[in-house]
C-alpha cells in the first residue's frame, strides 16, 4: 500500500503542522477545514497560527503543489483526523463529559470519499473508546465497506490512533523527532500506520492497540497535570507560610532525585487542562489522585484573583485619595504558555477576563503574540505595550512568562504593585 494523496482534517496547530510535513516529503497532501478564510490563508501560502518556520515550510509546500487546502472533501489514499475534542455543555458546573461531535462530523464528512485500501488516523486526543466509536460511525456511513471491528484483518478499511506528542513552539522538530505511539485496530492496521508516519517520523513508531495508545496520550498530560498541581498547591501553602516558593522550589531540586515544576495561575492548553478529565469521565471511583490534581490546578486562577484583589485594596489603603475606579490594572500574558499565541484553555486569558469583570476601574492586557484581542475582551479592554502597561498600571499582574517579560525588576518607578505568578522577579 502506497500514501501518493493523504488528507488532513482539520487545519489548526496540529493539522497544518502535519499535513505541511507530509508535503515537504513530496507528498500530494489536501487539508480540509471548515474555516474559509484558513483555508483562503493556506492557498496563498500564508499561516494563520503562530509557529515558529512553519510559514516558510507552508508557504514551500503551496508554492511547489503539493499542497492545497478545502472545505470539501477529495478521495485520498490516507485521511488524519485533527479535530477538536473540547468538554460538552455542563463542564462550568464541573460535569466535564467529552464532546466527540468534532471527531463524528470529521467521519461523516470524509465518508463518501473512502475507498477500498484507504487508512483513517484518528489522531485527535480522545477518551479511550473513541477510535472504535469513529470506526462504528464510518461503518454506518459506508455499509458497503467492512472495517476492522467486524471484518478484522480483512478489513477494507485500516483504522488506527496515533496522538500527536509536540510541544508548541517546538512542531515542526518535534512532529519528526518524536517517537509515536501507533494503536491499530488490527496489527495490519498498525502496519499501514506505521508505512504512513515513517515517511517523516524519525523517531520510534511503537505499536499497541487503539485503546491503549488513546490512555498513552491521556496518561502522558495527566502526570504533568499531578505534576504541576504539586508545584501550585505548593506555592498557596508558601503564601500562607510566609515563604519564597521559588527559593524553596530551588533548594529542593538540589536533591538528586527532586524535580518539582514550576507554579503559575493554572493550567491551560488544548491538552493538560483537558485530558485528565476524560479518565476521570470513564472510571471517576479509582481515578482519585487525578481528580483531586485538576482541582487544585482548576483552583488556582481564583486564588490569583484573590491575590489581585488584595493588591488592589493595599494600594488604596496606602493613597487614600483614589478609589477603586482610579486604579489600573495591567495583566502581563493572555495565552496559556511562554512565546506562544495559543489562548485556548489559557488561565491567563480567564483570570484577565474575571478581573475586567469585577474591577471598576481600568484594565491593560499585554500579549505580545497577539495583534488583536480575542472578541469576548474586545470594549472591556485594552491591548498596550510593555512599556505603557508598567508607566500606567498601579497593580501588575504577571500571568506569562513571554520573553519579553523576563528580566524586569520590581522598581517603584515602574508600579505601585506586583503579583508574579510565573516568578520572573525573583528569578531574575
Amino acid at each position: 500500500m502506497s500514501f501518493e494523496t493523504i488528507s488532513v482534517i482539520g487545519l489548526g496547530y496540529i493539522g497544518l503542522p502535519t499535513a505541511a510535513v507530509f508535503a515537504s516529503r513530496k507528498k500530494k497532501v489536501i487539508g480540509i477545514d471548515i474555516n474559509q478564510k484558513a483555508v483562503d490563508t493556506i492557498n496563498r501560502g500564508e499561516i494563520h497560527i503562530i509557529e515558529p518556520d512553519l510559514d516558510m515550510v507552508v508557504h514551500a509546500a503551496v508554492t511547489e503543489g503539493y499542497l492545497r487546502a478545502t472545505t470539501i472533501p477529495e478521495p485520498a489514499d490516507a485521511f488524519l483526523i485533527a479535530v477538536p475534542t473540547p468538554f460538552l455543555p455542563g463542564a462550568e458546573q464541573g460535569d466535564h463529559q467529552p464532546d466527540l461531535s468534532y471527531i463524528k462530523a470529521a467521519t461523516e464528512t470524509i465518508a463518501p470519499v473512502l475507498k477500498k485500501g484507504d487508512l483513517v488516523i484518528l489522531e485527535s486526543t480522545s477518551p479511550v473508546g473513541a477510535t472504535e466509536q469513529m470506526a462504528a460511525w464510518l461503518a454506518q456511513y459506508r455499509p458497503d465497506l467492512s472495517f476492522p471491528q467486524a471484518q478484522g484483518e480483512d478489513s477494507d478499511i485500516r483504522i488506527a490512533h496515533c496522538p500527536e506528542r509536540v510541544l508548541p513552539g517546538h512542531v515542526l522538530r518535534e512532529l519528526v523527532s518524536n517517537d509515536r505511539v501507533i494503536g491499530g485496530m488490527t496489527p495490519k492496521c498498525a502496519e499501514a500506520a506505521i508505512r504512513l508516519y515513517k515517511s517523516f517520523v524519525e523517531g520510534e513508531c511503537v505499536v499497541t492497540n487503539a485503546r491503549t495508545a488513546e490512555m498513552a496520550k491521556l496518561t502522558e498530560n495527566s502526570f504533568r497535570d499531578v505534576n504541576i498541581a504539586f508545584a501550585n498547591e505548593l506555592s498557596m501553602i508558601c503564601d500562607k507560610l510566609d515563604i519564597n516558593v521559588w527559593e524553596l522550589i530551588k533548594l529542593a531540586n538540589r536533591h538528586p532525585r527532586v524535580n518539582i515544576l514550576q507554579p503559575g495561575p493554572g493550567v491551560g492548553g488544548h491538552c493538560i487542562a483537558v485530558d485528565p478529565w476524560f479518565i476521570v469521565s470513564k472510571t471517576p471511583e479509582q481515578a482519585r489522585l487525578i481528580r483531586t490534581a485538576r482541582e487544585v490546578n482548576d483552583s488556582k486562577p481564583e486564588w490569583v484573583i484573590n491575590k489581585v484583589k488584595l493588591a488592589v485594596a493595599d494600594f488604596l489603603q496606602a493613597n487614600s485619595d483614589k478609589t477603586a475606579r482610579d486604579v489600573t490594572i495591567a495583566c502581563l500574558g493572555l495565552a496559556f504558555k511562554a512565546d506562544i499565541d495559543d489562548l485556548r484553555e489559557s488561565p491567563a486569558l480567564a483570570i484577565t477576563q474575571q478581573i475586567t469583570a469585577v474591577h471598576p476601574g481600568p484594565v491593560l492586557a499585554v500579549e505580545p503574540n497577539v495583534e488583536v484581542l480575542p472578541e469576548k475582551l474586545m470594549g472591556t479592554i485594552q491591548l498596550v505595550g510593555f512599556d505603557k502597561a508598567l508607566v500606567e498600571a498601579d497593580v501588575v499582574l504577571l500571568l506569562v512568562d513571554h520573553k519579553e517579560f523576563k528580566g524586569m525588576s520590581k522598581t517603584p518607578s515602574s508600579y505601585n504593585a506586583l503579583v508574579d505568578t510565573r516568578g520572573v522577579i525573583e528569578s531574575s
